[in-house]
């Protein structure tokens, strides 16, 4: 029964994703940009446990709410973790109304013909049976453009949709990510190579199966418009990239039918030393914002 329920609200709702999945890679990172050093924690478990500190802390925000927020992407070791006394998925969906996704890549393989292609996902159908213990309605997994590659592009895609395909026929909805790079010299041309891609791909889906994209904001206004209005695809949710919030929400303004699933630049500005009413204050102000341009 949920699971309709979180499909008829991802379909028809307003709101965005917040991406709170950073994974072993990137959470020192991200720990960073909040204020804690490496210093302050010593292995992986201790690591983990700050992230989970900083992830509790927006998600049990009274701002973080379900008016403006439509589902939030966890990593594994946030999912198997609680949220005031229940596990985080059904924190977030029993508590909050928000539906939960589980980022189920293994991070990136080495550059090859201008791309990245995720790494063997070796125990992908275990992991989904675990998800099955939650109210885990999607998943995602992220590959990434560097360059305008024909070959690169085609491989990259057909990867990420045999994936899916996985996916689908254990129950949940991939979210198919092919990053571009922002920074790529020929960002442009790779849309366009991942647009004909895509299509080409979708049209191998079963009819009754559908798929959400996450893309990164293109070079032209509206240039996913074919996408978003395709009956294959669910959604098509927008990253930010390495975008700053301003710029990021500025190009969401300009492709009307996406959404937000942003990460840094939704945790933007939030910090651990921050008060209470400060932190509030700054979660509240980025939600606003991130709605608003996802809304347009």
């Amino acid at each position: 029964m949920s699971y309709q329920q979180q499909l008829q609200r991802i379909q028809q709702d307003n709101g965005f994703i917040a991406a709170l999945d950073q994974s072993g890679g990137s959470t020192p990172k991200a720990l960073r940009s909040y204020g804690i050093d490496e210093s302050e924690y010593s292995n992986d478990d201790e690591m983990f446990g700050k992230v989970h500190e900083m992830r509790t802390r927006i998600m049990t925000c009274d701002c973080f709410d379900s008016g403006r927020v439509l589902g939030a992407i966890l990593f594994e070791d946030t999912m198997d973790r609680q949220v005031n006394g229940k596990p985080t998925a059904n924190y977030l969906w029993e508590d909050k109304n928000i539906v939960p996704f589980l980022k189920v890549d293994k991070g990136l393989a080495e550059e090859m013909d201008g791309v990245q292609v995720m790494k063997p996902i070796a125990n992908l159908s275990a992991l989904l049976d675990k998800a099955k213990n939650y109210p885990i309605f999607g998943t995602k997994m992220r590959s990434v453009i560097h360059i305008a590659s024909v070959d690169g592009i085609a491989t990259l895609v057909q990867q990420q949709f045999d994936v899916a395909k996985q996916i689908l026929s254990q129950g949940f909805m991939p979210i198919v990510e092919p990053e571009v790079d922002i920074n790529s010299s020929d960002k442009l041309a790779s849309e366009v190579l991942l647009r004909d891609e895509l299509l080409r791909n979708l049209d191998s889906l079963d009819d009754d199966h559908q798929v959400m994209l996450k893309l990164t904001l293109p070079e032209e206004a509206g240039f996913y418009k074919v996408l978003v209005d395709h009956p294959k695809v669910l959604k098509v949710v927008a990253l930010s990239g390495g975008y700053s919030r301003d710029e990021a929400c500025e190009r969401l303004k300009q492709n009307p039918g996406m959404i937000a699933s942003f990460s840094r630049a939704f945790t933007e500005g939030l910090s651990a030393q921050q008060s209470d009413k400060e932190f509030s204050d700054t979660i509240d102000a980025s939600i606003d914002k991130i709605y608003t341009a996802s809304k347009v």
